[in-house]
This record gives structure tokens, C-alpha cells and sequence, in this order.
């Protein structure tokens, strides 16, 4: 029995749908995917350094969504009080770009600069007032340096800090930083990457500042952060970049009418400093009592995050000793993903100073939970696009679409929300059954389910994307529920079962995710929509990444717990 559509059966949501399929249709014929770095046209330089400059400058012009709630707001008086103000910065003859987020700039503009070479760069009161505001912040702060923070393929921060004297000049040109540091596969096999050589994989590529995300880092000592978007040296984006990824998905969102809000819920725990015991390494939980959650060290870092414009919305003791959860309030666009990353440094930052190690890995072997919840709004975030009513435990037909797209492939989204060996046990803790897959479960305000729909709460009705690990990467959890949930929107044939066994849905082919990572590798491997929507590059590379660790588990295992790189 095929979706009933009589809660949205208007014209409105028709035209959405059919907007969706021409905009699905463009997208298709524009995602070109590169094949060697060094091969690239350079040609028209000039004219991509007009946008790149403007562009990563301006930071929310990248954005794919702003929405309520978004973290640059407390800028807009700035704007204002330097409306026509100018700041004229020439960029790097190298620094180039082909980010189509600047389609929407006018490169006519009034406010321009004359180069020796006679090409105009455009300048906007906008940038102008993100410069004046970072400047005021830096003189503030007495701030000594500048960290340019990346994130690599596992949502680790991978990070080159400046002196804050030189930043306006960095800003400009960029931040270079060898390309291994991001993609993590110390030597590619030619069988596993034959499409990108090893000389590029050498390289550099260009840490490029998205200005909106600057930020003073209260856990670190006059110093700053900003969040980079990652560059060849040649202005391309680099395609294997998770952030870079995330966006692009948000943006074809948009075109399609629809934005996202989002925040992530995640698990971590609190050991203490690692001690010799027996010749044994041994890291015991941090003791955390139930009602005050070790108020001086959450405390701190709470009002660090918020200071960072990540706010938390609620936090608590867990059921493991020493485990916390922290819930982040939802936001629109890439912020959701830009909050998490900066839990995941914070976090660890904060517990040093309190001889504490901060851990995304359990020392069990089981990975804590990192919970994607999202909803689906109209472009201007202002009606939510699951909700019927408030209360009633019902998805509307873009909801059942959305959620039908996710169940459809879960499969090759594990692979990416649970990333490691350790991360895939918790699928079938409750089973004591040997099988190669569990079956993909969903229902209403079920916390059992892999996709738990909550219709209760000020929030409005929203999908809770339980397959996630806290040690998967945020962007890429980002990007890959958007991807696979567009294609629910799009398909005709995503039809679902009901949780209570009802007909209201059908649906044809059930769902499994395996058990093992290696049969989740095959299942990324096989799944089209997200191998196009993602990227045959990046998907080529993560999939080389994973088959390297799984031939090094057991030194990974350890360097997970103690030396701090997956947590």
C-alpha cells in the first residue's frame, strides 16, 4: 500500500517534490570529480581568485543554511556600525577557487581594488565588518596566536597555529599544510587509489579561514581558532574534505527548498591520568556522581563551548562510570557539525586541566553514541516539514520519504557513523544469536531504534539517527543523513513498514546493516547514490583508509585508549 498523502496533498508540496527531481537532475550533470591534482587548469586564475577571495572571507556566503538560531548573530551590530567601512586585502596569485557557493555574489561591485596587474578585487562592507570585529576581539583579548583547524577523514582537529600578527596576512593567502595530515593512509596502494598518484597525496594543500567561525578559545591561553576549509594549491576544494562534503550536501538541500536543523547528542568518558600498574598500562573512570556531573570540570567546559557559540542544551551523567552526554541545542546549516568538532578538541583541552583524560573510545572495546537529531524545514527554517501536529506520533509524507531514503540505505550509512571495528558491537548487543547483519529498526519515541521519531517537545516532531558512534566524523554523518535522505524525496518508491505492524506503510525490501566492517565497506562500495553524492574520490579514499586499520587493529586498539588520537 503506497503513501497516503492526505495531510499534504496541496500543490505546495508537489511543487517541492518536483523541484527536488530537477534539481537532483542538475546536480548530477555538475559533480565532476578530480582525477590528479597536477593536471589542473589554471587558466582562469584570476577570475577564481576574485571569488575565492570574497567568499572564504565572508564565511556565511558558504554556507549552504542560516537559520534562527545561527551563531553569527551577535555580529550583526558589528555589520551595521561598519556598513561603510572598506578594508581593501589583495589575495595570493596561487589562491584560487571553484567553490559555487560565490554564484551569489556580484563581482561588479562598487567596492573594489585595482591590482598592479589591472584586476579588479571586489571588497564588501560585509567582509570589511568581519575583519573590524576579529581585530577588536584580538586587541581584546591580548590574543598571542591563531589556530587554522582542519579536520581530517576521522573528525580529529588537525591544526597549524600563527601568530596573531601575521593573521591578516594568512587570511589572505592561507595556511599550508601536507596533505597526509587530512587523508591519513601513509602510503597508498596504487590498487586501492590508482586514480590520484602518490605525488599528490605528498603534497600541500591550503588551509583557507571561514571568518564567521573565529572564535577566542577560553580553554587555551591568548589564543584563537578558526574552522578552514581545505584547498590544492591550485584553488580546487579538495574533494576528499568532510566539511567540504557536508556543505555541498546543505547547498543542493537548499536548492531543493528545504534546510536543515540539526544537533548532535554525544557520549564520552572521563578517565584519569593512565598508571603503571603490574607493567600494564591502566586508565580508571574519573568518579562522577549523579547529581552534580563533577560540576567545576563540565562546568568549564559548558561555558567554553558557549563562549565558542556552541550551546549546550542539557548535560549528564551516563551509565557507565566516568560516562557523560552532552546535548547541543539544534541549529541551521553546517553549524550543528562546526559544534561538534569543537566539543570533540574542547573537551579533551578542558580535562587536562583537570588530570583528566577525555575519551570518545571505552576502554570495553564499545564506542559511545553520537546521536544525530534533525528535522527538515522550509528554506527560511520556518515550518517544520515532519511535523503534522504537535504530539501526534505521525511523520508527514516528507517525513516517510525522508525516513523511507534513510532506511534504504543504512547499510553504507553505517559504514561511515560507525567507523571501527569496536563501534559495530553495539548493533547486536542484545542479540546472542552469530549473524552477519541486524535488521534496521524505527518507531516513535522508541530509544531502541536505529531511527527513533520523537513527535514530543518544544522541538517539533524530528528523526534521531541512532546508527552514529562518537568517534565518527560529524561532517560526514552530516552529509551522508542529507544524501541518503534526499534520495528518499526523490525516489517513488520509498515506502515503509509500520512499527506497530499497522499497513499504513509498505515496504518491499527490508533493511539490514551488517555486523562487520569489511561487509559494510562492500555495502559504501555498492551504494551509487552515496558514492555520487559523496564523491568517487572521497569514497575511493575512505574505503583505502578502512582496509589500512583493520590490517593494524590491534595497535590502533591502543593508540586509541592512551595516545588520544581517535578521542
Amino acid at each position: 500500500m503506497y503513501l497516503d498523502t492526505r495531510d499534504e496533498g496541496n500543490e505546495t508540496e508537489a511543487s517541492r517534490m518536483s523541484k527536488l527531481r530537477r534539481t537532483r537532475k542538475k546536480v548530477t550533470k555538475q559533480h565532476v570529480f578530480s582525477t590528479e591534482v597536477g593536471e589542473m587548469d589554471i587558466s582562469n586564475s584570476k577570475e577564481r581568485i576574485r571569488n575565492q577571495m570574497v567568499c572564504h572571507k565572508l564565511g556565511d556566503v558558504s554556507k549552504p543554511v542560516v537559520g534562527p538560531g545561527s551563531a553569527d548573530s551577535h555580529l550583526q551590530q558589528d555589520d551595521k556600525d561598519s556598513e561603510n567601512q572598506t578594508i581593501v586585502i589583495k589575495p595570493s596569485p596561487l589562491r584560487t577557487s571553484a567553490s559555487a557557493p560565490c554564484r551569489e555574489l556580484n563581482t561588479n561591485s562598487n567596492h573594489t581594488d585595482n591590482t598592479r596587474d589591472g584586476t579588479q578585487i571586489p571588497t564588501t562592507p560585509y567582509l570589511s565588518s568581519r575583519m573590524k570585529h576579529i581585530k577588536q576581539e584580538m586587541s581584546k583579548n591580548h590574543l598571542q596566536f591563531v589556530r587554522f583547524e582542519a579536520t581530517d577523514l576521522h573528525g580529529v582537529s588537525r591544526s597549524k597555529s600563527i601568530p596573531a600578527q601575521f593573521f591578516q596576512e594568512k587570511v589572505i593567502h592561507g595556511v599550508c599544510m601536507p596533505r597526509g595530515y587530512l587523508e591519513l593512509i601513509p602510503n597508498p596502494k596504487d590498487e586501492e587509489v590508482d586514480h590520484i598518484r602518490a605525488t599528490c597525496f605528498n603534497s600541500d594543500i591550503v588551509l583557507m579561514p571561514e571568518l564567521s567561525t573565529f572564535r577566542v578559545l577560553p580553554w587555551a591561553e591568548r589564543t584563537a581558532r578558526v574552522i578552514c576549509d581545505t584547498f590544492t594549491v591550485t584553488g580546487e576544494p579538495l574533494l576528499t574534505s568532510p566539511r567540504y562534503i557536508a556543505k555541498s550536501q546543505l547547498s543542493q538541500l537548499q536548492d531543493s527548498g528545504f534546510s536543515l536543523l540539526s544537533a548532535f547528542i554525544y557520549d564520552f568518558c572521563i578517565f584519569a591520568v593512565p598508571e603503571i600498574i603490574n607493567s600494564k598500562t591502566i586508565s580508571f573512570p574519573a568518579s562522577t556522581l549523579l547529581n552534580n556531573h563533577d560540576q567545576p570540570f563540565i562546568q568549564e567546559l559548558v561555558d567554553g563551548l558557549y563562549h565558542t557559540g556552541a550551546n549546550v542544551e542539557s548535560f549528564s551523567s551516563s551509565t557507565r562510570p566516568g560516562q557523560m552526554e552532552i546535548c547541543f541545542l539544534p541549529e541551521f546549516g553546517i553549524n550543528a557539525a562546526d559544534n561538534a568538532f569543537t566539543l570533540r578538541t574542547g573537551v579533551k583541552e578542558v580535562a587536562r586541566k583537570y588530570n583528566y583524560i577525555a575519551s570518545f573510545f571505552i576502554e570495553t572495546g564499545f564506542c559511545n553514541s553520537g546521536i544525530l537529531s534533525h528535522s527538515l524545514w522550509d528554506v527560511g527554517g520556518k515550518k517544520n516539514m515532519f511535523c503534522i501536529n504537535s504530539g501526534v506520533e505521525e511523520l508527514t509524507i516528507t517525513g516517510k520519504k525522508w525516513l523511507a531514503g534513510l532506511l534504504k540505505h543504512s547499510a553504507a550509512l553505517s559504514c561511515l557513523m560507525a567507523p571501527a571495528v569496536s563501534c559495530r558491537k553495539r548493533y547486536s548487543k542484545e542479540s546472542k544469536d552469530l549473524k552477519e547483519s541486524v535488521p534496521t529498526t524505527w518507531g516513535y519515541n522508541d530509544n531502541s531504534c536505529a531511527f527513533n521519531i520523537k513527535c514530543h517537545g518544544e522541538k517539533g516532531t524530528r528523526i534521531e539517527n541512532k546508527l552514529g558512534s562518537a568517534t565518527a566524523n560529524p561532517y560526514l554523518v552530516l552529509a551522508a543523513t542529507v544524501a541518503a535522505g534526499l534520495d528518499g524525496l526523490q525516489s517513488s518508491d520509498g515506502v515503509l513498514a509500520g512499527p506497530d505492524g499497522s499497513t499504513d506503510f509498505y515496504q518491499a525490501k527490508s533493511s539490514e546493516i551488517p555486523l562487520k566492517l569489511e561487509d559494510a565497506l562492500v555495502a559504501l562500495e555498492e551504494d551509487q547514490c552515496l558514492r555520487q553524492a559523496l564523491g568517487e574520490t572521497f569514497i575511493r579514499y575512505f574505503v583505502a583508509m578502512k582496509k589500512y586499520e583493520l590490517e593494524n587493529e590491534e595497535t590502533d586498539a591502543e593508540r586509541n585508549k592512551f595516545l588520544e588520537y581517535f578521542i
